[in-house]
């Protein structure tokens, strides 16, 4: 969206000195919702003069209700053509479109996140139909890129000084099942044929269709970082069926098995899902025991969110709210002892890492490890007199963990 306003002849200001705010919106769970609409009422009550456009997710959900519950924005914008956005701007303030829908050169986008870093979507949409998931109301069906159009972006961000291409989508394990003869295998391919000196990171992987093959291009080439985001939900088979997912506990941890066995380095990422429709003590005890089995690197907890319009809203017996937020904070306790005890692991030994930015006034760098995933996962904290380059690689030796972060000194 980004690259099609400053395409378009918009340019990006401070909120005092702006014809128009832009509120890019999530409307995936609760929360999120009511920070979004938060968000709009605040800015409004703010800049009562401005005009705001609300973007994302929660105006392609709920656009037309949205129209009349929320007059405080003056225009939506979805998600389903973000080409648009110059022409909705230009509609928001009244504004006479400057140009055509401006056509976007791969890899050309503005980059926000840390200096050497970048996404790269592969693919749009999901189409597993997880029974809790809004995600195919808002995204729709799977909707892949081709393997030419991403290879292209990779070799361009290269060419921009990113080192870590970050490959993301609702689920990358089913890149290319819309499409003949193309799979995520065939797409690591061919971007292990760029040259450099970069790392690939693979985010949110469906183990139920776990693309094995992808094990083997690891083995070949070295970029590939031995880094698994699995999110397995659940340890009981009963509510992992009510979820509408075909794994079980024992198929995961023979997954976790395998991973382990090719890559005995490995760092594996999960989520799990506490108070879903159904969960009583007993399935809760069962996911505490695949927690303790599996003893995963890292993973995240979320209490579930009844989102309408999908298959669980109407399941039951309903848990309590209260209950799956107590269920959660377990969870989260118990994980912060299996990460800390799993980052042990890593003192004394060297790895590459990747500098992001200097704490100011201190002789301390941030930056992160190869197992340390961008915003969800610890921190390297670098402790150097000289000078890192902010997006580069540099040779690092761990010599002691703080809390979840470790720290590094360059060597």
């Amino acid at each position: 969206m980004m690259a099609s306003l400053n395409a378009a002849g918009w340019t990006a200001s401070e909120p005092d000195d702006a014809d128009l705010i832009i509120i890019n919106s999530c409307g995936f769970i609760e929360s999120a919702k009511r920070e979004s609409i938060n968000a709009v009422l605040a800015w409004r009550k703010q800049y009562p003069e401005k005009k705001i456009l609300l973007a994302g997710c929660l105006s392609q959900r709920y656009g037309d209700e949205l129209k009349e519950a929320l007059p405080e924005a003056d225009r939506m914008f979805g998600n389903s053509d973000l080409a648009g956005i110059a022409a909705a701007a230009a509609a928001a303030t009244s504004a006479t479109a400057t140009a055509p829908t401006p056509v976007i050169k791969t890899g050309e986008r503005p980059l926000l996140s840390l200096p050497g870093s970048a996404y790269v979507k592969i693919s749009e949409g999901c189409d597993n139909r997880c029974s809790y998931c809004a995600i195919p109301l808002i995204r729709g069906n799977l909707k892949s890129r081709d393997i030419s159009d991403i290879a292209d972006e990779c070799k361009a961000l290269l060419g921009r000084g990113i080192r870590e291409l970050c490959i993301v989508g609702q689920d990358i394990g089913s890149y290319g099942n819309d499409k003949s003869c193309v799979n995520l295998p065939k797409l690591l391919q061919k971007i292990s044929r760029l040259k450099g000196n970069f790392w690939v990171r693979l985010l949110y992987i469906h183990p139920d269709h776990f693309p094995f093959p992808v094990l083997d291009l690891m083995k070949e080439d070295g970029r590939f970082l031995h880094y698994f985001d699995l999110p397995f939900q659940h340890g009981s088979e009963k509510i992992l069926r009510l979820m509408n997912r075909k794994g079980s506990a024992s198929q995961y941890l023979d997954l976790v098995g395998t991973i382990r066995k090719c890559f005995p380095d490995s760092v594996i990422r999960s989520t799990f899902l506490t108070g879903f429709s159904g969960e009583t003590e007993d399935d809760f005890r069962a996911l505490l025991d695949f927690q303790e089995k599996a003893c995963l690197d890292w993973a995240g907890c979320f209490a579930y969110s009844r989102e309408e319009d999908t298959p669980a809203w109407s399941m039951k017996p309903r848990v309590s709210k209260k209950t799956a937020l107590e269920r959660k904070k377990i969870i989260e306790e118990r994980q912060v002892q299996i990460t800390e005890k799993r980052m042990d692991r890593f003192i004394g030994m060297t790895f590459d890492a990747l500098a992001e930015e200097k704490v100011e006034g201190e002789e301390l760098w941030l930056g992160r490890l190869p197992f340390q995933a961008p915003e969800v996962d610890g921190a390297a904290v670098i402790e150097t007199d000289g000078d890192l380059q902010p997006g580069c690689f540099f040779r690092g030796k761990v010599f002691a963990r703080a809390g979840l972060d470790l720290r590094v000194v360059p060597v």
